[in-house]
């Protein structure tokens, strides 16, 4: 059942954040743990972007903004709106599409929650977010659920995350997803391929999902209502 309120695990999910970790975070989440520890090399992640984004897009959990900063889009001004339950990564992903003279809409809100957008996306991104989405898959499910409302009929949700089942891991991929799973910062311990592949297909008559390394990729169109 949705709440009004935020739960205190989503914001231990979004509070590692700080504007500290956000000047590392492109060399050592996208750099070292997705190269080493989840052995999912950046550029998969780039790639979805590159193949996906349009022009009217929506981006939840943009990190840094570093894949929006380098994404190749199809026109020249896009319409990005960016959501997160952090100020911090709003405004660096912010600065970042300003050094592209483009201007973003921003929304602090949860993606547990009906979103507060005035339209539907031509694509939509959940990059990296939903292993910090507390829950199993009936609660991410939910998230799924919003996310195609707010997805073009004729539109795209894309997204990648770790995974804790169906997938290979090593001893230090393991050992880093326990940690940050203690820390309260990763809420992915009985996240499994098969759920996750269940929950977008609640969401969306078309989905394709792929695995490398301990992370998952996705795209899903045809948005159920």
């Amino acid at each position: 059942m949705e709440s009004n309120e935020i739960s205190q695990a989503e914001l231990d999910g979004a509070h590692p954040y700080s504007p500290g970790l956000l000047r590392v975070y492109d060399l050592w989440v996208l750099g070292f743990n997705n190269t080493v520890v989840w052995r999912c090399p950046t550029r998969h992640l780039r790639r979805l972007y590159d193949d996906n984004v349009s022009g009217d897009h929506l981006d939840i959990g943009p990190g840094t903004g570093r894949h929006l900063a380098r994404a190749v889009f199809p026109t020249s001004q896009p319409r990005i709106t960016l959501i997160d339950l952090n100020q911090h990564p709003l405004d660096m992903a912010g600065r970042r599409l300003r050094e592209r003279r483009i201007e973003p809409t921003t929304h602090i809100a949860s993606v547990l929650r009906p979103l507060p957008v005035e339209r539907r996306y031509a694509s939509v991104a959940a990059s990296l977010l939903m292993h910090c989405v507390p829950g199993g898959w009936d609660s991410k499910g939910i998230a799924f659920a919003h996310i195609a409302d707010a997805t073009a009929d004729d539109g795209v949700f894309f997204g990648a995350t770790v995974l804790s089942h169906d997938v290979p891991h090593t001893r230090i991929s393991r050992a880093t997803s326990a940690s940050f799973n203690r820390r309260g910062g990763f809420h992915n311990e009985d996240d499994d391929l098969d759920g996750l592949v269940g929950a977008l297909e609640k969401a969306y008559a078309d989905v394709r999902v792929n695995t490398i390394g301990s992370i998952a990729l996705w795209t899903a169109r045809q948005p159920r209502r």
